[in-house]
């Protein structure tokens, strides 16, 4: 790593491994004593299982607690898992609540310190330093990602333009006439700025913006490749959820070979999701976060449904914090169809490998004579729209084989026009079920 790079970032980072081990014990020792004292909820979990905070003597201890899931933040909304007055709350963030109650997360002032510093740590890490001007377009609100974006990028000393979401021309302007070099956003978000800033005539790649850091939604290789080559940036991806902190528990690197964990304040399991053993590093399975220093609504062992592994070799970087892969799905985003678990992400990885399609596309399910169905609605790029029936089905026939070496199965595919697959500011929407219930 450059050593002016380095030197911006966080010495957390680079601990010895002995001394980050050491860290955490004493942290998950002291936050599980505090769970177990203050939430009548983690109190009668570990009583039913007859384990008390004692019982923690070592890391691998961490197995004998109890799993929490977010239907327990539901179950308990709005303070139920609250472990400090509300005197000494001093910010709430809740999630949209579309599926249900939403889902409530308190904060101390010292865990959105906490917040701040991961997020520094994460910014510094893709390269970004106080000499940057950096525009958040995620949502500010209830929503965690505006504000923990926002208040990473002040704790870096880098200029903030709080753009939000929304009002896509003027967010393009504000990038041209404020020099912008940085971008916190989702990944679909950002492919409908550029997409809007060519039909206005600007190149993106012409703009000053170097760095993208890319969240709140999963997004593919494929995806990478087209923000990066249609905007001439770096893109990182980056990780969170409001139930453990908001954006920054992990985030990229240079290096780009997984994304890092802040695991001095967020420990990381990988399960196996049906039987929920812990499985060794290097195997896929379900991360599990434990909150190591967030006070006012500590997590233990949440189980966040995202798929991915531990990388536990040392990273060219230098960090000696562990690794996530690429979250590769989420398995209550998997759905089944003729037998088959399929997920919207492998969809998405095999349509990107075809020329001359956009990353815009809609999964609907369907139900026909008893049998469930996908039809995939597909954007084409406006360089190869053309009404010349041959060249359609051509292109409809790549996509077809493609998708079905991906999942083994043959499915209807639609080709549609340029921008006629509605965008979304915030989270995209890439499934439409439609199936008889």
């Amino acid at each position: 790593m450059d050593s002016a790079v380095k030197n911006q970032c966080c010495a957390a980072d680079f601990m010895p491994v002995e001394t980050l081990r050491d860290i955490q014990l004493t942290r998950l020792q002291k936050i599980v004593r505090h769970a177990y004292d203050n939430v009548e909820f983690f109190r009668k979990r570990m009583d039913d299982m007859q384990v008390k905070p004692d019982d923690v003597k070592t890391l691998t201890d961490i197995q004998k607690l109890p799993f929490s899931k977010k239907v327990d933040l539901r179950d308990t909304y709005p303070f139920g898992l609250c472990a400090v007055p509300m005197s000494e709350v001093v910010r709430l963030h809740a999630s949209s609540g579309t599926t249900g109650k939403p889902i409530v997360v308190a904060y101390t002032k010292e865990d959105l310190d906490v917040w701040a510093e991961v997020m520094k740590r994460g910014l510094a890490g893709a390269g970004l330093s106080k000499n940057d001007i950096i525009q958040i377009a995620y949502g500010y609100g209830l929503f965690t990602g505006g504000l923990g974006a926002h208040c990473g990028c002040e704790a870096l000393g880098a200029t903030v333009v709080p753009a939000s979401v929304g009002n896509t021309q003027r967010q393009v302007m504000l990038m041209r006439d404020f020099g912008v070099n940085g971008i916190c956003c989702t990944p679909s978000y950002f492919l409908h700025l550029i997409e809007q800033a060519a039909l206005s005539g600007i190149d993106m790649r012409e703009l000053p913006v170097r760095v993208g850091i890319f969240g709140a939604e999963p997004w593919s290789q494929g995806m990478r490749e087209q923000l990066e080559k249609g905007a001439g940036i770096e893109a990182f991806d980056i990780y969170g959820l409001s139930e453990i902190i908001g954006p920054g528990v992990a985030i990229e690197c240079t290096e780009h070979s997984g994304m890092h964990v802040f695991e001095d304040h967020f420990y990381p399991e990988i399960i196996d999701p049906d039987t929920g053993e812990v499985l060794p590093d290097g195997e896929m399975g379900e991360l599990v976060l434990t909150t190591l220093s967030k006070y006012a609504m500590p997590m233990i062992r949440y189980r966040t449904r995202d798929l991915t592994r531990i990388i536990a070799e040392p990273c060219k970087c230098g960090r000696t914090i562990r690794r996530i892969d690429r979250i590769s799905a989420r398995s209550d985003d998997m759905f089944i169809i003729r037998g088959v678990n399929v997920f919207p992400s492998q969809i998405e990885s095999a349509l990107l490998t075809v020329p001359g399609v956009s990353a815009n596309y809609l999964i609907i399910l369907t139900t026909e004579n008893g049998m469930d169905n996908i039809e995939l609605n597909v954007e084409m790029s406006p360089e190869v729209f053309s009404d010349q029936v041959k060249e359609l089905e051509n292109l409809q026939r790549k996509i077809v084989r493609a998708v079905e070496s991906v999942i083994g199965l043959r499915i209807r595919i639609k080709l549609v026009a340029p921008q006629t697959i509605a965008r979304s500011e915030g989270k995209a929407k890439r499934v439409l079920d439609q199936r008889q219930k």
